[in-house]
């Protein structure tokens, strides 16, 4: 039933980048549109999708939250523009402000970022989960260090985002629009696995040798209060 593949890991990042890039191509080439048109067209599937899983979700975290008021009022603005280059620095908007979330959560305290890393290191095990509880709380002596790289993966993407979209920008206004309709997603897989390789080595992995070690000292004090292994001597 957990069958959890890496292609459902990685499905909203196609669907939100193959399929508004395939689409542009397939409006303006097949179809004959304008290339604001198109771009304005294939906007509308990722559009709907974060709205469809938000409906089907019943709770929402904060990140999706923050996605989908950013692309639809991005997506209005570009409508009323009409400028394809709008339409493309948009992007950037969506980034930037998801960036900026992103690293307000931190200043809070509340690494957004964390609801997307947590599954990935606890993987629904309930030893985990409950070393992971600990960690979060302050009742274990790796809770500062702990607490500083979960607060650290998220500054990771919060500066990654931000730097794909001054990018997405600086392309939007001196690359020719078709060019800059597919350079446009290469800078957001880019980013995407600069993020993950940064935040990774940087956080995650760190966090999760710290989850791991909570776990065998969980599992040691569990055995030390069996009275069968009573090592009083």
């Amino acid at each position: 039933m957990t069958k959890n593949t890496g292609i459902q890991n990685f499905r909203p990042l196609l669907l939100d980048v193959a399929v508004p890039l395939g689409s542009y191509y397939l409006f303006k080439d097949a179809f004959g549109m304008s290339t604001f048109a198109s771009l304005a067209w294939s906007s509308v599937v990722p559009a709907v999708r974060t709205v469809g899983s938000l409906v089907r979700g019943r709770k929402t975290n904060a990140l999706a939250g923050l996605i989908l008021v950013v692309n639809v009022v991005s997506l209005l603005l570009s409508f009323v523009s009409g400028d394809p280059r709008l339409m493309l620095a948009k992007d950037s908007g969506v980034s930037s402000v998801i960036a900026f979330g992103i690293l307000a959560s931190v200043w809070l305290g509340k690494p957004m970022m964390t609801a997307g890393m947590k599954p990935f290191l606890v993987k629904g095990d309930a030893a985990k989960e409950a070393a992971w509880q600990r960690l979060v709380s302050g009742a274990s002596a790796r809770s500062a260090a702990f607490r500083s790289k979960e607060r650290a993966f998220s500054v990771v993407w919060g500066l990654v985002l931000l730097a794909e979209c001054s990018a997405r920008v600086v392309g939007a206004y001196t690359i020719p629009v078709d060019t800059m309709v597919w350079l446009g997603s290469v800078f957001l897989v880019g980013a995407m696995v600069i993020g993950f390789m940064v935040s990774g080595g940087l956080a995650a992995g760190p966090m999760e040798r710290m989850l791991a070690a909570e776990v065998a000292d969980g599992a040691a004090q569990q055995a030390a209060g069996r009275p069968a292994v009573a090592v009083a001597a």
